[in-house]
């Protein structure tokens, strides 16, 4: 199995048009955002939309065609970015309901459930204190 990368990608995106912005430029494209990603356009363009649908960037078509934020990075925090790109529980539960006569089948769900959900609650809550601000001024930070 292997990890998700979609909020890193995604945090990596909105803190890229970020820094680009500061220095001057009113819009980035997927294909400049792609190269310091390392990974394709269209990755960056479906996370992008994802982005745009919760009210994180904007797009700008035609000439001087491409992306901005929305807010500020101050503003934005890594549970906003995990919000638009990772819908649904961090956790599943069996596709099927487990055998309900055997002893584990029957408590398994509820018991891991909660455990999920404290889980969750505890993820949402430290991607709640990390603004992409603070992303950015760390990745500024870090040495070459």
């Amino acid at each position: 199995m292997s990890a998700n990368s979609r909020l890193t990608i995604a945090a990596h995106a909105l803190t890229w048009i970020g820094l680009y912005q500061r220095q001057g430029h009113e819009v980035a494209t997927s294909e400049q955002i792609a190269t310091s990603a390392n990974t394709n356009p269209v990755v960056i363009r479906r996370l992008l939309g994802e982005l745009r649908r919760a009210g994180l960037v904007e797009s700008r078509r035609g000439v001087g065609a491409g992306w901005s934020l929305a807010r500020e990075l101050e503003s934005m925090t890594l549970l906003d970015v995990y919000e638009a790109v990772e819908p649904g529980p961090l956790f599943a539960m069996h596709r099927t309901a487990p055998d309900q006569e055997c002893v584990v089948g029957h408590g398994i769900q509820p018991v891991m459930q909660s455990i999920y959900e404290g889980i969750e609650e505890t993820l949402r809550r430290e991607l709640a204190r990390v603004t992409l601000e603070h992303v950015l001024r760390d990745v500024l930070a870090a040495p070459r």
